[in-house]
Protein backbone atom coordinates (compact mmCIF):
# COMPACT_ATOMS: atom_id res chain seq x y z
CA UNK A 1 0.00 0.00 0.00
CA UNK A 2 1.43 3.34 -1.01
CA UNK A 3 2.65 5.35 1.73
CA UNK A 4 0.77 8.21 3.27
CA UNK A 5 2.26 12.07 2.54
CA UNK A 6 0.41 14.78 4.32
CA UNK A 7 0.18 18.22 4.47
CA UNK A 8 -0.28 19.49 8.56
CA UNK A 9 -4.27 20.27 8.75
CA UNK A 10 -4.59 24.08 9.71
CA UNK A 11 -7.64 25.06 12.09
CA UNK A 12 -10.39 27.01 10.46
CA UNK A 13 -9.74 31.16 11.00
CA UNK A 14 -13.67 31.51 10.83
CA UNK A 15 -16.01 29.08 12.49
CA UNK A 16 -18.77 27.32 10.18
CA UNK A 17 -21.61 28.42 11.89
CA UNK A 18 -25.07 27.65 9.91
CA UNK A 19 -26.64 30.27 11.90
CA UNK A 20 -24.62 32.93 9.81
CA UNK A 21 -25.73 31.96 6.55
CA UNK A 22 -28.72 34.54 5.26
CA UNK A 23 -32.09 33.08 4.23
CA UNK A 24 -30.70 35.22 0.43
CA UNK A 25 -27.54 32.72 0.69
CA UNK A 26 -30.33 30.08 1.01
CA UNK A 27 -32.17 30.71 -1.57
CA UNK A 28 -29.16 31.70 -3.70
CA UNK A 29 -27.09 28.12 -2.89
CA UNK A 30 -31.07 26.16 -3.64
CA UNK A 31 -30.24 25.50 -7.31
CA UNK A 32 -33.20 24.74 -9.53
CA UNK A 33 -34.20 21.26 -10.03
CA UNK A 34 -36.59 19.99 -12.91
CA UNK A 35 -37.58 16.49 -12.85
CA UNK A 36 -35.65 15.56 -10.00
CA UNK A 37 -32.50 16.55 -12.06
CA UNK A 38 -30.37 19.83 -10.87
CA UNK A 39 -29.36 22.66 -13.40
CA UNK A 40 -25.98 22.41 -12.91
CA UNK A 41 -25.51 25.82 -14.89
CA UNK A 42 -26.78 27.14 -11.43
CA UNK A 43 -24.22 25.42 -9.35
CA UNK A 44 -21.04 27.57 -8.83
CA UNK A 45 -18.10 25.85 -10.43
CA UNK A 46 -15.07 25.81 -8.02
CA UNK A 47 -12.75 23.03 -9.38
CA UNK A 48 -9.63 23.98 -11.67
CA UNK A 49 -10.45 19.88 -13.16
CA UNK A 50 -12.71 18.54 -15.63
CA UNK A 51 -13.44 15.17 -13.98
CA UNK A 52 -14.95 11.76 -15.08
CA UNK A 53 -17.65 11.25 -12.98
CA UNK A 54 -17.83 14.74 -11.47
CA UNK A 55 -20.52 15.80 -9.20
CA UNK A 56 -21.27 19.09 -9.49
CA UNK A 57 -25.05 18.13 -9.97
CA UNK A 58 -24.97 16.61 -6.28
CA UNK A 59 -24.11 20.03 -4.59
CA UNK A 60 -27.73 20.92 -4.02
CA UNK A 61 -28.52 17.72 -2.17
CA UNK A 62 -24.59 17.76 -0.26
CA UNK A 63 -25.73 21.22 1.17
CA UNK A 64 -28.89 19.59 2.66
CA UNK A 65 -26.94 16.65 4.03
CA UNK A 66 -24.58 18.81 5.50
CA UNK A 67 -27.32 21.47 7.15
CA UNK A 68 -28.87 18.35 8.63
CA UNK A 69 -26.95 17.91 11.56
CA UNK A 70 -27.27 19.93 14.63
CA UNK A 71 -23.67 21.99 14.25
CA UNK A 72 -21.39 22.23 11.45
CA UNK A 73 -18.85 19.33 11.52
CA UNK A 74 -15.86 19.53 12.62
CA UNK A 75 -13.87 17.87 9.80
CA UNK A 76 -15.57 16.66 6.05
CA UNK A 77 -13.29 13.64 4.29
CA UNK A 78 -13.14 13.65 1.17
CA UNK A 79 -11.00 10.25 0.14
CA UNK A 80 -11.89 9.89 -2.94
CA UNK A 81 -11.65 13.59 -4.15
CA UNK A 82 -10.89 13.93 -7.65
CA UNK A 83 -12.09 17.25 -8.63
CA UNK A 84 -13.15 17.60 -5.04
CA UNK A 85 -16.11 19.77 -5.89
CA UNK A 86 -18.11 18.96 -2.72
CA UNK A 87 -14.78 19.21 -0.49
CA UNK A 88 -14.12 23.08 -2.27
CA UNK A 89 -17.98 23.46 -1.60
CA UNK A 90 -17.75 22.83 1.81
CA UNK A 91 -14.73 24.84 2.50
CA UNK A 92 -16.22 27.94 0.54
CA UNK A 93 -19.71 27.84 2.22
CA UNK A 94 -18.42 27.42 5.31
CA UNK A 95 -20.45 23.91 5.62
CA UNK A 96 -17.64 21.96 7.21
CA UNK A 97 -14.90 23.62 9.62
CA UNK A 98 -11.77 21.84 7.96
CA UNK A 99 -11.71 19.88 4.54
CA UNK A 100 -9.48 17.13 4.09
CA UNK A 101 -8.86 16.07 0.84
CA UNK A 102 -7.43 12.61 -0.01
CA UNK A 103 -6.38 11.40 -3.76
CA UNK A 104 -3.68 8.59 -4.32
CA UNK A 105 -3.06 9.72 -7.99
CA UNK A 106 0.26 11.47 -8.28
CA UNK A 107 -0.58 14.04 -10.91
CA UNK A 108 -3.85 14.78 -9.45
CA UNK A 109 -2.61 15.65 -6.06
CA UNK A 110 0.22 17.35 -7.64
CA UNK A 111 -2.50 20.34 -8.45
CA UNK A 112 -3.28 20.26 -5.23
CA UNK A 113 -0.42 20.23 -3.14
CA UNK A 114 0.47 23.13 -5.70
CA UNK A 115 -2.55 25.01 -4.86
CA UNK A 116 -2.38 24.29 -0.96
CA UNK A 117 0.66 24.67 -0.09
CA UNK A 118 2.03 28.11 -1.62
CA UNK A 119 2.20 27.90 -5.33
CA UNK A 120 -0.82 28.76 -6.44
CA UNK A 121 0.37 31.96 -8.17
CA UNK A 122 3.03 30.57 -9.55
CA UNK A 123 0.29 27.75 -11.33
CA UNK A 124 -2.30 30.54 -11.89
CA UNK A 125 0.38 32.72 -13.72
CA UNK A 126 2.30 29.56 -15.99
CA UNK A 127 -1.58 29.24 -17.39
CA UNK A 128 -2.12 32.29 -18.54
CA UNK A 129 0.78 32.68 -20.44
CA UNK A 130 0.97 29.90 -22.01
CA UNK A 131 0.87 29.66 -25.24
CA UNK A 132 -1.76 26.52 -25.81
CA UNK A 133 -0.50 24.65 -29.39
CA UNK A 134 -0.18 20.84 -29.46
CA UNK A 135 3.29 21.12 -30.15
CA UNK A 136 3.90 23.31 -26.82
CA UNK A 137 1.62 20.83 -25.62
CA UNK A 138 4.04 18.21 -26.64
CA UNK A 139 7.10 19.98 -25.39
CA UNK A 140 5.67 20.89 -22.35
CA UNK A 141 4.81 17.18 -21.75
CA UNK A 142 8.26 15.60 -22.54
CA UNK A 143 10.34 18.28 -20.10
CA UNK A 144 11.86 16.24 -17.39
CA UNK A 145 11.65 18.60 -14.54
CA UNK A 146 9.84 16.42 -12.07
CA UNK A 147 8.92 19.13 -9.54
CA UNK A 148 5.58 19.03 -7.59
CA UNK A 149 4.51 22.62 -9.58
CA UNK A 150 5.57 21.47 -12.50
CA UNK A 151 3.48 17.92 -12.71
CA UNK A 152 0.77 19.91 -11.99
CA UNK A 153 0.51 22.11 -14.71
CA UNK A 154 1.18 19.35 -16.80
CA UNK A 155 -1.74 17.57 -15.33
CA UNK A 156 -4.09 21.02 -15.94
CA UNK A 157 -2.69 20.64 -19.63
CA UNK A 158 -3.56 17.16 -19.85
CA UNK A 159 -7.29 17.41 -18.10
CA UNK A 160 -8.19 20.11 -20.29
CA UNK A 161 -6.42 19.17 -23.38
CA UNK A 162 -7.89 15.97 -23.47
CA UNK A 163 -10.94 13.91 -24.69
CA UNK A 164 -13.36 14.05 -21.65
CA UNK A 165 -10.73 15.43 -19.13
CA UNK A 166 -9.35 11.91 -18.88
CA UNK A 167 -5.82 11.39 -17.65
CA UNK A 168 -5.24 7.59 -17.45
CA UNK A 169 -2.53 6.73 -19.91
CA UNK A 170 -3.78 6.39 -23.63
CA UNK A 171 -5.75 8.91 -23.49
CA UNK A 172 -6.00 11.43 -26.62
CA UNK A 173 -6.28 15.22 -27.59
CA UNK A 174 -9.83 16.32 -28.12
CA UNK A 175 -9.70 16.70 -32.10
CA UNK A 176 -13.42 18.69 -33.00
CA UNK A 177 -14.15 19.94 -29.73
CA UNK A 178 -17.26 23.15 -28.72
CA UNK A 179 -17.34 24.72 -31.97
CA UNK A 180 -14.98 23.01 -33.87
CA UNK A 181 -12.32 24.52 -31.28
CA UNK A 182 -9.89 21.31 -30.82
CA UNK A 183 -7.72 21.35 -28.02
CA UNK A 184 -8.99 25.26 -26.80
CA UNK A 185 -12.78 23.50 -26.49
CA UNK A 186 -12.07 23.53 -22.41
CA UNK A 187 -8.72 26.04 -21.95
CA UNK A 188 -10.56 29.21 -20.31
CA UNK A 189 -7.17 30.46 -19.09
CA UNK A 190 -8.89 33.57 -17.06
CA UNK A 191 -11.24 31.04 -15.93
CA UNK A 192 -8.51 28.45 -14.34
CA UNK A 193 -6.23 31.23 -13.04
CA UNK A 194 -9.44 32.68 -10.82
CA UNK A 195 -10.53 29.67 -9.62
CA UNK A 196 -6.94 28.64 -8.45
CA UNK A 197 -6.77 31.85 -6.62
CA UNK A 198 -9.99 31.79 -4.96
CA UNK A 199 -9.39 28.14 -3.68
CA UNK A 200 -5.85 29.43 -2.47
CA UNK A 201 -7.53 31.89 -0.30
CA UNK A 202 -8.70 29.96 1.65
CA UNK A 203 -6.45 26.83 1.98
CA UNK A 204 -6.23 27.50 5.76
CA UNK A 205 -9.69 25.10 5.68
CA UNK A 206 -8.02 22.92 3.40
CA UNK A 207 -5.87 20.05 3.54
CA UNK A 208 -4.41 17.42 0.54
CA UNK A 209 -2.93 14.09 1.62
CA UNK A 210 -1.42 12.25 -1.21
CA UNK A 211 -2.64 8.59 -0.25
CA UNK A 212 -5.00 5.53 -0.24
CA UNK A 213 -8.36 6.73 0.74
CA UNK A 214 -9.38 3.59 3.01
CA UNK A 215 -6.67 3.90 4.94
CA UNK A 216 -7.67 7.24 5.34
CA UNK A 217 -11.31 6.46 6.49
CA UNK A 218 -9.45 4.51 8.98
CA UNK A 219 -7.48 6.40 10.17
CA UNK A 220 -10.42 9.11 10.85
CA UNK A 221 -13.12 6.28 11.44
CA UNK A 222 -13.21 7.18 15.18
CA UNK A 223 -13.84 11.00 15.00
CA UNK A 224 -17.51 11.14 15.86
CA UNK A 225 -16.87 15.27 14.55
CA UNK A 226 -15.76 13.89 11.46
CA UNK A 227 -18.02 13.12 8.15
CA UNK A 228 -17.15 11.24 5.06
CA UNK A 229 -18.16 11.62 1.23
CA UNK A 230 -17.10 8.81 -0.22
CA UNK A 231 -17.41 8.76 -4.34
CA UNK A 232 -15.27 5.79 -5.17
CA UNK A 233 -14.13 4.72 -8.80
CA UNK A 234 -17.32 2.96 -9.56
CA UNK A 235 -17.90 -1.16 -9.98
CA UNK A 236 -19.15 -0.52 -13.96
CA UNK A 237 -16.37 1.85 -14.58
CA UNK A 238 -13.61 -0.98 -12.65
CA UNK A 239 -14.97 -3.52 -14.82
CA UNK A 240 -15.38 -2.26 -18.17
CA UNK A 241 -13.58 1.45 -18.58
CA UNK A 242 -12.04 1.97 -15.49
CA UNK A 243 -8.68 1.70 -17.19
CA UNK A 244 -9.60 4.04 -19.91
CA UNK A 245 -10.89 6.59 -17.38
CA UNK A 246 -9.05 6.37 -14.50
CA UNK A 247 -5.15 5.98 -13.30
CA UNK A 248 -6.51 4.15 -10.15
CA UNK A 249 -9.61 2.56 -10.95
CA UNK A 250 -9.21 -0.90 -9.17
CA UNK A 251 -11.09 -1.28 -5.51
CA UNK A 252 -12.44 -3.36 -2.92
CA UNK A 253 -15.71 -2.36 -2.70
CA UNK A 254 -16.49 -4.90 0.14
CA UNK A 255 -13.61 -3.63 2.06
CA UNK A 256 -14.30 0.16 1.53
CA UNK A 257 -18.09 -1.31 2.90
CA UNK A 258 -16.58 -3.17 5.70
CA UNK A 259 -14.15 0.30 6.67
CA UNK A 260 -17.34 3.04 6.40
CA UNK A 261 -19.23 0.39 8.47
CA UNK A 262 -16.62 1.70 11.42
CA UNK A 263 -17.10 5.25 11.17
CA UNK A 264 -17.97 7.08 13.92
CA UNK A 265 -19.46 10.24 12.64
CA UNK A 266 -21.71 10.17 9.59
CA UNK A 267 -21.15 9.31 5.59
CA UNK A 268 -22.38 9.81 1.99
CA UNK A 269 -21.48 7.36 -0.29
CA UNK A 270 -22.22 7.66 -4.28
CA UNK A 271 -21.80 4.75 -6.52
CA UNK A 272 -23.46 3.55 -10.07
CA UNK A 273 -27.00 2.06 -9.30
CA UNK A 274 -26.46 -1.58 -9.68
CA UNK A 275 -27.24 -4.78 -7.61
CA UNK A 276 -23.82 -5.51 -6.48
CA UNK A 277 -23.61 -2.47 -4.71
CA UNK A 278 -27.32 -2.32 -3.74
CA UNK A 279 -26.71 -6.22 -1.84
CA UNK A 280 -23.43 -4.61 -0.03
CA UNK A 281 -25.08 -1.83 1.56
CA UNK A 282 -28.12 -4.30 2.76
CA UNK A 283 -25.15 -6.38 4.15
CA UNK A 284 -23.44 -4.19 6.22
CA UNK A 285 -26.67 -2.27 7.16
CA UNK A 286 -26.96 0.99 5.20
CA UNK A 287 -29.75 2.61 3.59
CA UNK A 288 -29.79 3.37 -0.05
CA UNK A 289 -31.73 5.67 -2.47
CA UNK A 290 -31.66 6.68 -6.37
CA UNK A 291 -31.36 9.98 -7.08
CA UNK A 292 -31.82 11.49 -10.91
CA UNK A 293 -28.81 12.70 -12.76
CA UNK A 294 -27.69 13.74 -16.36
CA UNK A 295 -24.51 12.04 -17.30
CA UNK A 296 -21.78 14.18 -19.78
CA UNK A 297 -23.89 13.31 -22.99
CA UNK A 298 -26.96 14.59 -21.20
CA UNK A 299 -28.93 11.35 -20.67
CA UNK A 300 -31.01 10.99 -17.43
CA UNK A 301 -29.69 8.54 -15.13
CA UNK A 302 -30.29 7.62 -11.77
CA UNK A 303 -26.96 7.01 -9.26
CA UNK A 304 -27.18 5.46 -5.85
CA UNK A 305 -26.60 7.11 -2.48
CA UNK A 306 -25.89 5.22 0.50
CA UNK A 307 -25.94 6.08 4.04
CA UNK A 308 -26.90 5.32 7.50
CA UNK A 309 -30.22 7.36 7.34
CA UNK A 310 -31.24 8.91 4.23
CA UNK A 311 -34.46 10.49 5.45
CA UNK A 312 -33.38 13.87 4.40
CA UNK A 313 -33.04 13.04 0.41
CA UNK A 314 -35.74 14.05 -1.18
CA UNK A 315 -36.31 14.02 -5.14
Amino acid sequence: MKNLKTTAIHPTRRPSMRTSRSAQQMTLFDAPVTDGIVNVASVPKRSPFRYPGGKTWLIPRIRRWLENFERSPSILIEPFAGGAIVGLTAAFEHLAERVVLVELDAEVAAVWKTILEGDSEWLAHRILSFDLTEDNIRKELAEKESSVKRNAFRTIIKNRTCHGGILAPGSGFIKVGENGKGIRSRWYPETLARRIRLIAQIRDRISIIEGDGISVIQKYARNKHAVFFIDPPYTVAGKKAGARLYTHHLLDHEKLFAVTKRIAGDFLMTYDNNDEIVSLAKKFGFQTKTVAMKNTHHAHMRELLVGRDLSWVRD
